[in-house]
């Protein structure tokens, strides 16, 4: 989730930034003197509403300085970085107005091929040099505006991140469209080919998913019915050596020696020793 928030920074109050202290913008320049981060310090920091603007933000300021306001009243030389909803733009306050410059926050990105001091750049596939004249953060990543040294403002300029890589071929400034290019980039569509594939799951998983056991899926499968136990295809048991059926020869004398007894003649001696052995057993 995106926050909408305004940080201030103020020229530190060491002597030897004095020169930096309260100087207008078009005299920095004159001097080639740079608005860098490192001249200056954070005074306050804020949340803001979703349609603040630059311009409401130094208005408020200057009505009322907040308790937690740490530096002098807002003026000139100061700098309001604005993080409109990921988007962060930097401002640097003058007289009359607000002056959105260029690299004042550095990510430092390990590897970065391309910052704010980079000139003489080559694109692939775009013909001359280039340099970068501006640049901004989206969702936490640095882009810069790349200018064509050999044709200025004859051509369109191209928009790189700091490897760079080409993210917009044509652009002027980093306005909405630029931004949404971006943002495409930063987070593409998930194809159904990206989608992530679920894991493999254990049998006893697959089957409580639809709300049954395993009782319609080991019906189709399984061997032994007698088995509902979240195991499929139990094999059928084989009885043991106890539950076998007994002989039928076995069970034949057995009955000619009990008929035997009955109508009071004697039990053959074979039959006689066949029935002391089961007996035994």
């Amino acid at each position: 989730m995106n926050i909408n928030q305004f940080v201030v920074y103020q020229v530190k109050m060491s002597a030897e930034f004095r020169t930096l202290r309260f100087r207008p913008y078009s005299e920095l320049q004159e001097k080639n003197l740079r608005v860098d981060i490192s001249n200056y310090e954070q005074v306050y920091l804020s949340q803001m509403a979703p349609d603040d603007s630059v311009q409401t933000v130094r208005k408020r300021l200057e009505e009322k300085i907040p308790k937690t306001f740490k530096g002098h009243s807002i003026s000139v030389s100061d700098v309001i970085v604005m993080n409109k909803a990921g988007v962060v733009s930097a401002y640097y306050v003058d007289k009359d107005k607000l002056i959105a410059i260029a690299g004042f926050l550095r990510l430092n990105t390990s590897g970065s091929l391309v910052s704010m001091d980079t000139t003489e750049f080559k694109i692939d596939g775009k013909p001359g040099t280039w340099l970068a004249c501006d640049d901004t953060i989206v969702d936490g990543k640095q882009f810069f505006l790349m200018q064509n040294e050999q044709m200025k403002n004859s051509a369109a300029c191209v928009i790189v991140n700091d490897a760079g890589k080409v993210i917009v071929n044509e652009a002027s400034q980093f306005n909405e469209t630029a931004i949404q290019q971006i943002r495409a980039f930063l987070h593409p569509p998930v194809t159904a080919q990206q989608q992530p594939m679920s894991p493999l799951k254990e049998n006893w998983q697959r089957y409580y998913e639809n709300g049954e056991y395993v009782r319609n899926v080991e019906g189709s499968e399984e061997q032994n019915y007698s088995f509902v136990d979240g195991n499929k295809n139990n094999p059928k048991q084989s009885k043991s050596k106890s539950e076998k059926r007994p002989s039928v020869l076995k069970k034949l004398h057995e009955k000619q020696a009990e008929i035997a007894r009955r109508n009071g003649k004697a039990v053959p001696q074979a039959m006689m020793e066949q029935e002391a052995e089961r007996k035994r057993k």
